[in-house]
């Protein structure tokens, strides 16, 4: 942008670099003269000037759970409006291969890293968040990253999201609910979530390992079922969790919703699929994603607040695969 009275190049630099030292009547009078010039500054300009590499290193514990891919929807498009790119690492299958995900973002040189859900990697996270700023988003792990580390954390009100799954299931009329419980912090939260609705219905509430994964959700719902007395509803970790425990009442010849009503989480694109139409908590996914990268993106740009939790709503979507037993 050409130098006009008053606005020097180097002015220009500082606003658009935010800096504060500026006084607020010279920040007006750049913003009057880009709004004139309708002047776009050179990201790749703004990125070397700040010695920044403009990469974000995503860190995704499986690609082929869908939550992960919708909640990129919000990191990515967030990480481009604000000026950077995205560097994704599938962590699940570069540990397969014996490779370091941590280390492997580290040497591209990334400008901060964005963990997507739970994961193996906490030693390595820990060393990188002495070098570069951490966000988690739908996780609370690794909850310590060092002395002096403040890490920001976006997730679901998953408490919230699993009582409000099980009082749906109560309110139906079920008392026999059964929650596939899943790894981690998130496990325990929803677990948590599960056990306080059944405790305010006065129902006893059962508990068994369902994982996050169509095949452990397929095992843990086959035992339930096959068992005395069967459940008649089942309350699952995750959407995927859920459709193996639909695979598994299908396997024992029992009827959805009719003999077994059954509820995911996330309200990913697979409960949308109309052959499946599965009851699900919307977790607010785009939103955790948007967050992250924002948090992350100020983390970077030196803005370097107390550590920040941010709890997104959550809602129950309900379709087919729920009704009142027997119906």
């Amino acid at each position: 942008m050409a130098a006009r009275a008053g606005v020097s190049k180097s002015l220009v630099s500082l606003v658009l670099r935010g800096d504060p030292g500026v006084s607020p009547a010279r920040r007006g009078a750049v913003d009057r003269a880009i709004a004139e010039l309708g002047y776009q500054p050179n990201r790749v300009a703004q990125v070397l000037g700040a010695r920044r590499s403009g990469t974000v290193g995503v860190l995704l514990n499986d690609l082929r759970n869908p939550w992960f891919v919708d909640l990129l929807d919000g990191v990515t498009a967030t990480l481009d409006t604000l000026g950077f790119s995205p560097v994704l690492i599938d962590s699940a299958t570069l540990r397969r291969v014996g490779g370091s995900p941590v280390e492997q973002l580290l040497k591209q040189q990334v400008d901060g890293i964005i963990v997507v859900g739970t994961t193996e990697d906490g030693e390595q996270l820990r060393r990188a968040a002495a070098v570069v700023p951490v966000v988690l988003s739908g996780t609370y792990e690794p909850a310590d990253l060092g002395p002096g580390v403040e890490v920001d954390v976006v997730v679901n009100d998953d408490v919230d999201g699993a009582a409000a799954a099980t009082r749906h299931c109560v309110e139906l009329g079920h008392s026999r609910i059964t929650h596939l419980q899943g790894p981690g912090r998130v496990g325990d939260l929803r677990a948590q979530g599960y056990r306080d609705a059944m405790a305010a219905a006065g129902l006893a509430a059962l508990t068994v390992p369902g994982g996050m994964s169509e095949e452990s959700g397929y095992a843990a719902a086959r035992r339930v079922l096959a068992g005395a007395p069967r459940p008649t509803a089942i309350v699952a970790y995750n959407d995927l969790a859920a459709i193996g425990a639909l695979s598994a009442a299908h396997d024992l010849a029992l009827t959805v919703p009719e003999q077994v009503s059954i509820v995911g989480y996330d309200n990913t694109y697979l409960a949308k699929i109309r052959h499946l139409s599965l009851t699900s908590v919307e977790n607010g996914t785009l939103a955790i994603g948007v967050h992250a990268a924002r948090f992350l993106v100020e983390r970077i740009g030196g803005k370097t607040p107390a550590r920040r939790v941010h709890q997104v709503p959550a809602s129950l979507v309900v379709r087919r695969t729920t009704s009142r037993p027997g119906v």
